[in-house]
């Protein structure tokens, strides 16, 4: 079992404009810090040229790597790992990423209760490659389908059903992504408007500010990574 007091948070980052993504992960990582004192928490984006070779030599040899991605893929289980051994950081165990999180599910139903909505429009990524990210997307939808009563419906950038063919339709859209990078401030709006919503666009569910403490409890629980594409535990 490696260090558990070395936390390192990762996520893709903005390759055309890395520092706006790396502070806001920063900011991430220092609330988590403020739940879980006792470790040592620091942060990169993959984006940041020569970043995850700094943050290991900072750290030490030996920790927990905590992915901020919605899915847990070809990303958390082939190009992550490969990178932490590309700069010699064998010793760093890579948890499964803040997207599998169940508490991350109970977290979707709150915030479309608080708004009382009863038509929702999940907003994900999607993979035209993997079914992974759908299945997550998916799951969490039915989730808040089936404790607020709400009809839910899902709509993806990068898979089919596209977000603007969700034509005319929704009250409220919960974007199902861990920060406000490009596809929540552009994307995301830009389908929607392309679809004649008229509704509020929530902000992203990873800067809702319950989520730094569903990350802490996430890594505190400390389940590795798997070899085969994490599943959402539905019920």
């Amino acid at each position: 079992m490696s260090d558990v007091s070395a936390v390192l948070i990762v996520a893709h980052g903005q390759p055309s404009d890395p520092a706006p993504a790396a502070a806001e992960l920063a900011g991430f990582a220092a609330r988590v810090r403020e739940v879980c004192p006792e470790r040592s928490i620091a942060s990169v984006t993959l984006a940041e040229e020569g970043g995850l070779a700094r943050a290991v030599a900072t750290l030490g040899q030996a920790g927990l790597v905590f992915p901020m991605f919605m899915a847990g893929g070809w990303f958390t289980r082939v190009q992550l790992p490969a990178k932490l051994r590309a700069v010699g950081a064998s010793g760093w165990q890579v948890l499964e990423p803040f997207g599998c999180a169940p508490e991350l599910a109970d977290l979707a139903v709150s915030l479309v209760g608080e708004t009382g909505a009863r038509q929702v429009i999940l907003a994900a990524h999607g993979s035209f490659k993997s079914t992974t990210p759908s299945d997550i997307a998916y799951a969490v939808a039915e989730k808040i389908a089936a404790e607020t009563g709400a009809e839910v419906r899902v709509g993806f950038i990068d898979q089919e059903p596209q977000l603007q063919r969700l034509r005319g339709w929704g009250e409220i859209c919960l974007p199902f992504f861990a920060a406000a990078g490009g596809h929540v401030t552009e994307d995301v709006p830009a389908a929607l408007a392309s679809a004649g919503f008229a509704g509020r666009i929530l902000p992203p569910i990873g800067l809702d500010p319950r989520a730094p403490s569903i990350a802490a409890r996430a890594i505190a629980a400390g389940q590795p990574v798997c070899a085969t594409a994490c599943r959402y535990q539905r019920g």
